[in-house]
């Protein structure tokens, strides 16, 4: 078991700050101990910022993973060293090199001669005694070599004769070559920046004819240093499928010379032979499929963190999307057999009705009548402003439906196509059965859609993320990692935000700073047996909610119109001192928080002054005044609102050059999936993004963003859609 002090992170500062250049020691050292103290990212990032010099989120996870990694390699380097020296082993040029490797793979190949295997062919002949004829061999003796050959042969040893001798020989040569760091070292770099990553279609593989999702790899190399990150995930699903065969090709000829120049350099004599013949043999058994094999991993592992971070890049802009607050909006989960799902909910989500349509065909034209009275009767009688529907089966007749309605309504009402992801999984959880009891699945799933469009991060919250689809093979990458990922990206989105700690829901509460599934259950019930919080002291009260776990998530949970006005603002109770000070300092009071007046009177002081009068950092400073003049701010405000329709558009309408709004829907690394109001999304290539070169799709655009599209081409046979973002791709042609 490692010590306390070698799991102490902050132990760990100097040798992180080697890897992480960009921060100063200081920062590194700060970060660690408050993490070390049992803090919380959000926390750390947003109320810790003199202390770490205004690191973000991502900074301070860059910095706890490099500890996290070099915490494993500490720990492995302890054990490797402990094990080579339980075999009397270790010299201290060993122990120096140990010492000095950087990464795990450098610890690894230099254990591996000491490394407990299998008994190989080479453990044979070493027991046989021909370690010393091998030595021998390895002089390059003149003269002929059979004559010292001839003395090792031993029946007994399994060593009747000469051929058998050499054969030992050869075993422990190519395993004592293959086991030679320097050699794995320079191989495996040199095949890293040679190499090309390489697939054929295998025979008698057999995809669907129209769909050929592999075509473009039944014949395809490409730089392993060069390879992008999605191709590397679909060749190894293609492997995965039985459709490819996998392999690195590289030019052998210069790993031949390599080799032979270190083991042979000058010498010359019969030994010569034998010695290139078992590095030969050393290549092509031990160290050229060890090396194919961990560049694949490493491709593999790169490309699964890429994935993982587009993942979680897409899911952080999802759940970021602008709530539409204030309106009336009914849920609409189409389908044709059974019906569609209607659900209506006030301006704060709270359920109010549902109802079930037939519009669409197997229904009989009398059900299909009746639809479109019921659903003009409920847009009337509950004041519907919205309408949310989802993107499924049955989706674009629904939008049609919809549209023809709303032509005959004296008064405005839009639609909004809501991608339904991951709306069914949460509909038959254990979350929504408690929920809506009296409800069956489908109409649970009306009110998620709904409520998607009037609170994104609320709604989406309760799904599972894999479940909401905005990444690129995302089945496909370690599930744990994937996981963590996500986790974070959600623990982030919901504390920027904050919440309301009188209507979140556990499932919201739950990703609070210092909140565990316990304590946000037990903050539910608190409420729901005393009542509203009045204000964040109360929060005290809570059944294990302790000192800890107060000070990490009070910040992040609002109050409105409360007994404080500060216990509407992200400004943290330990500085409402200061907050109060401040306020006093310039003659007002937390009655006017927020006003106008107040925001011009705060936008003229001296931060620097008053950071010195109040005792606090100017960062400190800087979020109490952004407190002051904007209590129960929500960043997701400033994201794009919802693209509104009241018409529906087919792939038929569509014609090259058209000019169109749509929906980031998602972003990959080849381009991003536009909504422009047909079923089918339309792809704007990399290429189309911008009239400058693109490396990186996210760069230019996330999810949630409206953009102006032109349509370049469409394919109703194969449902694709091409588009470009810029303009001087359509006057060209």
């Amino acid at each position: 078991m490692p010590t306390k002090e070698e799991n102490n992170l902050v132990e760990l500062a100097q040798p992180v700050h080697q890897q992480l250049s960009q921060f100063k020691v200081q920062q590194i050292q700060a970060v660690l101990a408050l993490l070390d103290e049992g803090n919380t990212v959000p926390f750390i990032a947003r109320y810790r910022k003199e202390r770490t010099g205004t690191l973000d989120e991502v900074q301070i996870r860059d910095i706890e993973d490099e500890a996290n990694r070099l915490m494993k390699l500490n720990q492995r380097r302890a054990d490797v060293l402990k094990l080579i020296q339980e075999q009397g082993k270790l010299t201290p040029n060993l122990k120096k090199q140990l010492e000095e490797a950087t990464a795990l793979q450098q610890v690894e190949d230099i254990y591996l001669p000491y490394k407990q295997k299998r008994r190989t062919k080479a453990t044979i002949a070493r027991e046989a005694g021909l370690e010393p004829l091998s030595n021998w061999l390895m002089t390059f003796p003149a003269g002929r070599l059979d004559e010292k050959a001839k003395t090792f042969i031993d029946a007994k040893k399994d060593l009747p004769d000469l051929e058998s001798v050499w054969a030992g020989v050869h075993e422990i040569l190519a395993e004592s070559f293959s086991e030679r760091v320097a050699f794995r070292t320079w191989i495996r770099n040199y095949t890293w920046k040679n190499g090309e990553l390489a697939s054929k279609v295998k025979r008698g593989a057999k995809e669907d004819d129209e769909q050929q999702i592999y075509e473009t790899y039944y014949d395809f190399a490409q730089s392993l240093k060069q390879i992008p990150p999605y191709r590397v995930l679909a060749i190894n699903r293609g492997e995965r499928e039985k459709i490819l065969t996998v392999g690195i090709a590289v030019d052998t000829a210069p790993i031949t010379k390599f080799g032979y120049t270190r083991l042979i350099g000058g010498n010359v004599g019969p030994a010569v032979i034998k010695v290139k013949a078992a590095f030969d043999d050393a290549y092509k058994r031990f160290i050229g499929p060890a090396i194919e094999r961990e560049l694949r991993r490493q491709l593999s592992d790169t490309a699964d963190e890429h994935a993982i971070q587009i993942f979680g890049n897409n899911l952080y802009h999802l759940l970021m999307q602008a709530p539409l607050k204030g309106k009336v909006v009914m849920g609409f989960d189409p389908a044709f057999r059974t019906g569609c799902k209607l659900a209506i909910m006030d301006a704060n989500g709270r359920f109010l009705a549902k109802q079930v349509i037939y519009p669409h065909k197997p229904a009989n034209s009398e059900k299909r009548a009746a639809a479109a009275v019921e659903f003009k009767e409920l847009l009337e009688k509950y004041h519907v402003e919205m309408i949310a529907i989802g993107n499924g089966t049955a989706s674009r007749e629904s939008e049609e439906f919809v549209s023809e309605i709303l032509k005959t309504l004296d008064h405005p009402v839009y639609y909004v196509i809501v991608n339904e992801a991951g709306a069914s999984v949460y509909s038959a959880s254990e979350n929504a059965r408690a929920e809506f009891a009296d409800l069956h699945v489908e109409e649970r799933s009306a009110i998620s859609i709904g409520r998607r469009l009037q609170d994104p991060l609320a709604e989406l919250i309760k799904v599972d993320p894999k479940a909401i689809g905005v990444g690129q093979y995302q089945h496909d990458v370690p599930e744990k990692e994937l996981d963590q990922q996500l986790d974070r990206v959600v623990e982030t989105a919901v504390n920027q935000v904050g919440v309301n700690v009188n209507t979140a829901s556990p499932e919201l509460l739950t990703h609070i700073s210092g909140l565990t599934g316990t304590t946000a259950q037990n903050i539910v019930n608190y409420r729901n047996e005393n009542g509203t919080f009045k204000d964040r002291k109360s929060l005290k009260s809570v059944p294990r909610l302790g000192p800890k776990a107060y000070q990490q998530s009070v910040g992040f949970l609002r109050i409105i119109a409360g007994n404080d006005p500060l216990d509407n603002t992200d400004i943290h109770p330990e500085s409402y001192t200061a907050a109060r000070k401040l306020l006093n300092g310039i003659d007002a009071s937390t009655d006017v928080i927020g006003s106008v007046e107040l925001q011009n009177k705060l936008s003229k002081l001296n931060k620097h002054e008053w950071s010195e009068r109040l005792d606090i950092g100017e960062a400190t400073l800087t979020d109490i005044i952004t407190g002051l003049s904007k209590p129960g701010r929500d960043l997701r405000d400033s994201m794009p609102a919802p693209l509104l329709r009241q018409d529906v558009l087919t792939m038929a309408d569509l014609k090259p050059g058209m000019e169109l709004q749509g929906t980031v829907r998602n972003v990959v690394d080849f381009g991003a999936f536009v909504d422009i109001g047909v079923k089918q999304d339309g792809l704007v290539h990399i290429s189309q993004l911008a009239d400058r070169y693109v490396s990186d799709p996210s760069t230019v655009v996330t999810i949630g963003d409206i953009v102006t599209v032109w349509v370049v081409e469409v394919d109703e046979n194969r449902q694709r859609i091409q588009l470009t973002m810029r303009k001087d791709q359509i006057n060209s042609k």
